[in-house]
Formats: C-alpha cells, structure tokens, sequence
C-alpha cells in the first residue's frame, strides 16, 4: 500500500453561517491510496468546530502502518485499528475508510452502493443548504438552487421566522431546517415546531443542546414535525441514549469516521425504529460519492457539498430531478481526476 495525501482549500460559494460560527473555506486533506495498482480516493473535510486540521490529519497519517490493509478488507478490523492509534481524528479516518472502500469496489468490480445492498432506484432527494445571511444574499442563495427540489435552512437565532418568511417570499419548496443547538427554551421551540408545520417543514435537526437530551425528547414526543440528531450523534456508540429521545438521526460520513461505520449505524438505527437523514460538511465529489453509495438505505438526504463551493477539484455527481443518479463503475464511480493534483 502506497500513499499520497493533498491538502486542499475548498472554497465555498457564499459565506456559510450557522447558529454559532461563519466559515468561507474548509480545510482538506484528499487521499491517494495505491494497493496492488489498485487505486482509492478519499477526503476529511475539517470544518474548525470539530477539532481537526490538516495538522493533526497529516500527524494522524504519519502513525498508520499500511502494511495492515490487506484484501479481503475487514473493515471492522480497520476502524478498531484506526480507533486505537488515537481516539478522535474521525474526519481522516473516514478518508482511510472512504479510499479503502473505492479500492474494495474495484477490486470486486462492484459499486460501493451494491456492496452495501443499496438500490439506487431508491436514491431520495437531495436537499440545497442556505446558511444564515441576510434577507438579500438569501435569495441569491435560493436562486442558486435550480434544479434541486428540497431546501434546508440554518436556524437558531433570533430572526428565524424572518428567514423562513422571507425564503417563503421567492420559493414554496419543502424545507428541512437545522437549528444547530440554537433554541434553549422548550415551550418556545414546541411553539416553533408547529409554526414551522404550518411552512412546510418536513424535518428539524438538532433544535436544543446535544446534551439536553431530557430537553430533546420533551420536543420529540409532542411536535409535529421528526426530531434529527446532528450534533447528539457521531459515531456508533453514541446511538444508544438515543432511542426514544429522536424521530431520526442524521449521519456524516466525517463524524462516523467513514462508510463502514456509517452502514452499521443506519442498521443500529432501523433496529430502534428511527429514521436516517445522511448529511454531509463542506465536501468534493469524494466523499459525496461515499455518501450517496448509502443514501438509498436512507430516509433523506443532504449532500449538497460540491453545489455550495467553487472548486471541486472532480467532477460534480450527476443529478436529475433533485436526485443523485449514480454511475456503475466500480467502488464510488469518480470522474475528472487530475492526477497531477497528488503531484
């Protein structure tokens, strides 16, 4: 196993505002993996917030023995491995798991959504993330979004019904909304919920704090509209406080440290009757690709992440009717890779 890594500066179209933080770029580290002439593509996306750079990914890269990586993978193996070089770190050891992924797909001659047992015929629709900005760029952003059939709006501040009415003022599509921890008061957020119902909201992620999960179920069991855990929910084992507090959870490959373990928890999830949004962070087709192999097995899907940047460095998934049409080459099917870019 050879390897070669990139870091790389996505660029994102607008200013991305969430409850808490404003970004215009996220940190990458792209990976080239070379097994027997097989070749694996994978990505960490290292937004700020969670605690990775391309410091600690290259320091993370540094401490794996690739001698270990031998096919048939046994990926649960691997991330045991990768867990116990460093706990953490899950957005590089999702690029491990992503590349070894694309290479177990070509080496079988498979796509990695039929190794999964996804059925691409069952691709959901893809929503179009609008981050928190004033009313003006916010109809930019909603013009920005031709072609897609679903919006998602950042909420958790004080002017999220002006957001919501003045989405509503150029568009009626559905919309799903992320508050991001941003409500603090339950009587309020339960008085939110039903307004929201009433604008054709179809989902709400992470409306109170990860930690107030007495908080968080008090809204599940009374509002009309599912309940999502983003922030609540990572990587497996944080999915067992979870049943009964959430409608759903929603999964990114970049927090559940890759695809193997983002499958066990859409099975984790099923077996607590919950529902799986997939989602993503600021991403190139890589990863999207890693995403949408799933996203079949799920309720709804986020992966908007090559439409809300200025650089993919790959050729964008193809989409028709707001859905991601997958191709039948083996592992993720990437198209458009400049060799150069590993140099």
């Amino acid at each position: 196993m050879t390897i070669s890594c990139k870091e790389f500066e996505l660029e994102l179209k607008h200013p991305f505002s969430i409850s808490k933080f404003t970004r215009t770029s996220t940190p990458l580290m792209l990976l080239k993996l070379n097994y027997e002439g097989y070749i694996g593509y994978g990505e960490a996306s290292m937004v700020p917030y969670m605690g990775e750079s391309q410091i600690t990914a290259a320091s993370f890269l540094a401490k794996v023995d690739w001698n270990r990586f031998q096919h048939p993978f046994d990926f649960a193996a691997v991330h045991h491995y990768l867990d116990e070089i460093e706990k953490g770190n899950p957005a590089i050891k999702a690029a491990i798991d992503i590349a070894l992924n694309d290479i177990n797909g070509k080496i079988l001659n498979q796509p990695c959504a039929i190794i999964y047992g996804a059925d691409k015929a069952k691709m959901p629709i893809t929503s179009y993330t609008l981050g928190i900005d004033t009313p003006e760029i916010l109809k930019e952003k909603v013009a920005d979004a031709k072609g897609f059939k679903v919006l998602k709006i950042k909420l958790g501040r004080d002017n999220d019904k002006e957001l919501i009415q003045t989405i509503r003022s150029v568009s009626n599509l559905p919309l799903y909304v992320d508050a991001n921890q941003g409500w603090s008061n339950k009587k309020e957020a339960i008085d939110m919920c039903y307004w929201l119902h009433d604008q054709g909201v179809l989902l709400i992620e992470q409306p109170m704090d990860k930690t107030n999960l007495e908080g968080n179920a008090w809204l599940t069991q009374r509002s009309p509209i599912p309940i999502i855990a983003d922030e609540a929910v990572q990587r497996l084992a944080d999915m067992d406080n979870l049943k009964g507090a959430y409608h759903g959870i929603n999964i990114k490959l970049m927090k559940s440290a890759g695809m193997y373990e983002a499958h066990q928890m859409i099975l984790k999830a099923r077996s607590f009757g919950m529902k799986i949004l997939i989602g993503c962070m600021s991403e190139t087709s890589i990863a999207t690709l890693a995403g949408a192999a799933l996203a079949p097995l799920c309720d709804w899907a986020d992966l908007d992440g090559p439409w809300l940047t200025k650089n993919n460095p790959f050729d964008a998934p193809a989409m028709r009717d707001g859905r991601y049409v997958l191709n039948d080459l083996p592992g993720l099917g990437l198209t458009g890779i400049d060799e150069e870019l590993f140099g």
